[in-house]
C-alpha cells in the first residue's frame, strides 16, 4: 500500500492530509500556519502519521501546494493550488466545471476543462474586504469569534449594506452602523452579502459555468453558500464542512498518488506541470 501526503500552507492556514492508494484518507491536520512556515507543513503532516498509526517516515510521496509551498523542504514536488483544488474538487464532484475558493487572505476562482484541466482563472483585488479575513475582522471587532458567527448570522433577518471597496473603508462602515444602533447579526449578514457579492463578481469574470464547487474555511458558514446559490440561480457543490478546508490538500495527495503510478510504470510521462495528471 503506498502512502501520500498533501501539505497545503496557507497563508491563514495549513493543512495536511494522508491517504491510501485507494485514495482513502486515512487522516487530516489543520493548523494556524504563522510565520514559521517550513516548520507548520512538517508538524501537521507528523501530526497526521501519528493519528493515522503510521511511522514518521512512511510516506512514499509528499506534494505541497499554497502560497508557502516552496518553503516545504521534506516535498518530493510542488504544485500550484488551483492545480491541487481542481484535483481535490473532481474528485469530490467529478462533473465540476468552476471552482470558488475563499480563503483567509485570498479568493480564487478557476474554470475547468471537461476533462478537469484549469482552463482560466481570476484572482480577488489585493484587499481583505474580499476574502474571510474581513469577516474574522468585523466578529471580532463587535466582540465575536469566529465560532459564533454562523449561529449570528443564521439568527438575523435582514442586512445593512456594506460596499467599501477596501476593508478599511468597509470597516469605518461597520463602525458607523454599531454608533446607529444597529445589531451585530444584521451587519454580519450584510458582511457576507458584500464578501458574496465579490465572490460572484469574480465568477463572472472568470466566465464561470455549472457545476460549480465551492470550498474554503468561510464555506463552513452555511448561508454563504446558500446565498452564492441563490445569486447565481443553480445549485451549489459544497463538501462537508470537515473537508471544505482540505481540497487542496487533497488534490495535492491524490497528484502523489498518480506521480508514483506514473513513475513505476512510464516515468517519461510523469509531469505534473504538463496538466496530464489529469486524465490517464
Amino acid at each position: 500500500m503506498s502512502i501520500t501526503a498533501g501539505i497545503d500552507i496557507g497563508s491563514t492556514y495549513t493543512k495536511a492530509i494522508v491517504i491510501d492508494d485507494e485514495l482513502k484518507i486515512l487522516a487530516k491536520e489543520v493548523r494556524a500556519t504563522g510565520f514559521r512556515l517550513k516548520e507548520v507543513g512538517y508538524a501537521a503532516l507528523q501530526a497526521c502519521l501519528e493519528e493515522a498509526g503510521l511511522e514518521s517516515d512512511r510516506t512514499d510521496y509528499v506534494v505541497a501546494t499554497g502560497i508557502g509551498r516552496h518553503q516545504v523542504e521534506f516535498k518530493d514536488i510542488h504544485v500550484t493550488d488551483l492545480t491541487a483544488s481542481a484535483r481535490g474538487a473532481t474528485q469530490l464532484f467529478p462533473a465540476t466545471l468552476s471552482i470558488l475558493d475563499v480563503g483567509g487572505q485570498t479568493m480564487k476562482c478557476s474554470r475547468l476543462t471537461d476533462a478537469g484541466k484549469v482552463h482560466s482563472f481570476r484572482l480577488n483585488d489585493k484587499c481583505a474586504a474580499g476574502t474571510g479575513a474581513f469577516l474574522e475582522k468585523t466578529a471580532r471587532y463587535m466582540g465575536f469569534s469566529m465560532e459564533e458567527i454562523g449561529s449570528m448570522i443564521e439568527s438575523s433577518k435582514e442586512s445593512v449594506p456594506i460596499s467599501g471597496v477596501c476593508a478599511v473603508f468597509a470597516e469605518s462602515e461597520v463602525i458607523n452602523h454599531l454608533s446607529l444602533g444597529t445589531p451585530p447579526s444584521t451587519i454580519m449578514h450584510g458582511a457576507i452579502d458584500s464578501l458574496v457579492g465579490r465572490s460572484t463578481q469574480l465568477m463572472k469574470r472568470v466566465k464561470a459555468e455549472p457545476e460549480y464547487t465551492l470550498i474554503g474555511g468561510i464555506l463552513k458558514l452555511d448561508m454563504m453558500a446558500r446565498t452564492i446559490g441563490q445569486q447565481l440561480n443553480t445549485k451549489v457543490n459544497v463538501p462537508p464542512k470537515d473537508m471544505v478546508q482540505f481540497v487542496s490538500a487533497y488534490g495535492a495527495a491524490i497528484l502523489g498518488q498518480w506521480r508514483l503510478e506514473r513513475l513505476a510504470s512510464a516515468p517519461e510521462q510523469c509531469d505534473l506541470r504538463s496538466g496530464s495528471a489529469y486524465g490517464r
